[in-house]
């Protein structure tokens, strides 16, 4: 089979399972929905429960859900082609801590941002999720030496351990109620307030995203070694920092959306991977589709499990992620 056809089928493949789980999602709740409800013209929706829960409700935790998964699913396998490591997330260098440390800021101490229907949470998370981002990159070409990615993968685990103890001095100076609502941000939280936040989010995606598509083929020659790569006509530096700044923007989007959800970029990849091959071609489009669908079905599983109560979704990754993590590692060893 060409590869041409091996993309299509893939992208057929796990698009179908993504499209699946988006639809489905929102029917699957505590509160049982009927589509024909939903969608019944003869009923005003302000007395229409289905539609109310359906659009308001979950609707957007749906679309929340799936952005964050492809998101943080396709920076993990950018991330591990970059810095030649299978182990890297899209969490290594420190973009999440910086967005945790902008999000327990604006918790802690509150100060009227909203702007466009986002709150100042979200963007104070984006915004530390892009200072992290600018201190590495700095750190990393601070010799002149082109992008480094040993400094870079060392710069942000620092920098990843620097913002963890700014976060717990932020939260020893919380009261009570804020500490409870910055723990519950820091285990992910896709109860997203309307569209607005995922609108908010998706330019950015949209960007990342178009970057990702030019990577593929450098990333697979990347993969050999900088010298190999630079050998067949990669240029090398330029592909790194398109690599680096796409993937940083579509995880600073991602956790701005949904908070720190662990484990989707390391576990989706190479789940990915086995399935379909090592070629970035392929890896990359199917990552971002299964991530999307395995993040929704992660959400229905963590508002349904315990219902009503409802378990953080960062809990259930941690809980799927955390095993398959010590598998890989000691697959690897």
């Amino acid at each position: 089979m060409t590869l041409r056809r091996r993309v299509i089928l893939t992208v057929l493949v796990f698009g179908v399972i993504a499209a699946a789980a988006c639809l489905l999602a929102p029917l699957v709740g505590s509160t049982p929905v009927s589509l024909r409800r939903v969608f019944d013209r003869g009923l005003p929706f302000h007395d229409n429960a289905d539609a109310q829960i359906f659009f308001i409700a979950r609707l957007p935790r749906t679309l929340a859900a799936a952005l964050v998964g492809a998101a943080l699913a396709a920076a993990g396998v950018v991330f591990q082609a970059l810095l030649r490591n299978p182990l890297a997330t899209p969490f290594t260098l420190g973009v999440s801590a910086g967005a945790a440390l902008g999000a327990m800021l604006a918790i802690t101490f509150p100060v009227a941002l909203a702007f466009a229907g986002v709150t100042t949470v979200p963007i104070a998370s984006f915004a530390g999720a892009i200072g992290a981002v600018a201190v590495v990159y700095f750190l990393a070409t601070a010799r002149r030496q082109g992008l480094s990615t040993s400094v870079l993968l060392l710069a942000g685990i620092t920098l990843n351990s620097f913002f963890s103890s700014l976060i717990l001095f932020v939260q020893y100076l919380a009261d009570f109620t804020q500490t409870f609502r910055t723990v519950r941000w820091l285990l992910g939280d896709l109860d997203v307030a309307g569209y607005g936040p995922i609108v908010a989010a998706l330019p950015f995606m949209v960007i990342a995203f178009g970057a990702f598509a030019w990577l593929p083929r450098s990333l697979n020659l990347l993969t050999l070694g900088a010298d190999a790569a630079s050998a067949r006509g990669v240029d090398v530096l330029r592909t790194q920092r398109l690599a680096f700044f796409s993937a940083s923007l579509a995880t600073g989007a991602a956790v701005s959306l949904g908070g720190p959800v662990g484990f989707i970029g390391i576990i989706v990849p190479h789940l990915v991977r086995l399935l379909v091959g090592s070629d970035h071609r392929i890896v990359l489009p199917a990552s971002a589709l299964f991530g999307a669908a395995f993040l929704v079905s992660c959400d229905v599983a963590a508002r349904t499990l315990l219902a009503p109560m409802e378990l953080p979704v960062g809990v259930l990754t941690a809980m799927i992620g955390g095993p398959f993590f010590l598998w890989l590692l000691i697959r690897k060893a």
